[in-house]
């Protein structure tokens, strides 16, 4: 999808958190300063998610209680210093926060997550050579360029933004409600550019990510987990497990989950459970690898 789609519908880091100014235009450049590698905090990460709508990063979390886990940080900044300033590489004392590592689901370390666009992309765990790690970083880099990320750090530490595509005027209401937290007003936007237009792809994306961040902003993540654990086979615990594992980023495991509740179900809730994974093929996008591989499983499934 153009970026020009993705503003506000796509960017998943504001969820139960107040929406942030969206970011400037016309190759200005963004309010999170810092040089290849950053060393976060849980008080300034927000404005690190922020800033990948411009530039991608690889997020590594390690901890100062076992100090031979910053190699992992040491081995990706040594990458992204041959990628010409388009990658940061933030690193995360999960000793010191907690909260980042509870967001991120961190069950081991060191572990490295991309993020571009707001949208975490997980990697892998361990400590990877800088040699190994090239060729993700290049992936992770193809993946920033189709989403409209293209910024890059300058010397000084900035983040320097693309010119920023003009925006879809039938698309701007949907943003604007996004930018303001009012998922309805962003649905019922979408809902009347697909009255006008229902072969329109990116209008049918934006509508199923919007609908996607209401149905997850006030989700209690811990519980809506030992729901789904405790009811395999109920369609509401799991389309609401499937929704927080697609926002965070465990893309693969959402499509799992609702093809192996398909299996599990017949009748009316096997229909509801079919429907919702369409809708989260529509976010991930109908070329990418995952939704492939995806629906043939569903086709497995259901026949």
């Amino acid at each position: 999808m153009p970026r020009s789609a993705m503003r506000g519908a796509v960017d998943l880091s504001g969820i139960g958190q107040a929406p942030s100014a969206p970011p400037a235009s016309g190759g200005s450049s963004t309010g999170f300063a810092g040089g290849v590698r950053v060393d976060a905090t849980e008080a300034e990460f927000q404005d690190v998610v922020m800033s990948t709508r411009d530039v991608a990063a690889l997020v590594v979390l390690w901890s100062a209680a076992h100090p031979e886990t910053e190699q992992a940080v040491t081995n990706a900044v040594t990458v992204a210093e041959r990628q010409d300033g388009r990658l940061r590489v933030v690193a995360v004392d999960v000793q010191a926060n907690p909260g980042i590592a509870a967001a991120f689901q961190v069950q081991q370390i060191p572990m490295t997550v991309g993020l571009v666009a707001g949208q975490p992309v997980p990697l892998f765990p361990g400590v990877q050579p800088a040699e190994q790690l090239a060729p993700v970083v290049a992936e992770l880099l193809k993946v920033a360029a189709q989403n409209g990320v293209t910024g890059h750090i300058t010397d000084a530490g900035q983040v320097e933004a693309p010119d920023e595509p003009e925006i879809d005027p039938r698309f701007e209401a949907a943003f604007d409600a996004v930018e303001a937290g009012d998922y309805d007003t962003a649905i019922a936007a979408y809902e009347q550019v697909l009255k006008e237009a229902p072969a329109d792809d990116d209008a049918k994306a934006g509508l199923a990510q919007v609908k996607l961040l209401k149905r997850v902003a006030d989700a209690d993540l811990a519980a809506a987990r030992a729901e789904a654990a405790a009811k395999p086979t109920d369609v509401a615990a799991q389309t609401l497990a499937a929704d927080l594992d697609l926002a965070g980023g465990h893309v693969e495991d959402a499509f799992t989950r609702l093809v192996d509740l398909v299996r599990a179900t017949a009748e009316e809730e096997r229909d509801a459970a079919r429907a919702h994974l369409l809708e989260l093929f529509e976010i991930v996008g109908p070329k990418d690898e995952r939704v492939v591989k995806a629906r043939r499983a569903l086709m497995s499934a259901l026949f």
